[in-house]
């Protein structure tokens, strides 16, 4: 069988990278299409979410899929879930109800 990733990098420019479990504070994962040494979780992070693969500040744009999805919203370090608490779309907008 081959190797158990803990996260899914879906294109090398990518920013984040997908849990493909629950992460839990503190682990060092694997990344699945990255050469670089595990990532240490500074958070949980749920199966199907984000995680910072590096440091950004807020302002700087969010890549996933090799194109940009968001803006972070504050500064995010490496290790960090990345969700709407410190980022927003981008791509997807909602009309304001009413």
């Amino acid at each position: 069988m081959g190797a158990q990733w803990d996260l899914l990098v879906l294109h090398p420019e990518d920013d984040v990278a997908v849990a493909l479990r629950d992460l839990d504070p503190g682990e060092a994962v694997v990344r699945c299409g990255d050469a670089l040494a595990p990532l240490v979780l500074l958070m949980a992070v749920p199966l199907g979410h984000k995680i910072a693969r590096r440091a950004m500040a807020a302002g700087e744009h969010v890549r996933k899929y090799g194109a940009v999805i968001g803006e972070a919203t504050a500064a995010i370090a490496a290790g960090e879930h990345l969700h709407v608490h410190n980022m927003r779309s981008l791509r997807a907008r909602r009309k304001a109800d009413g």
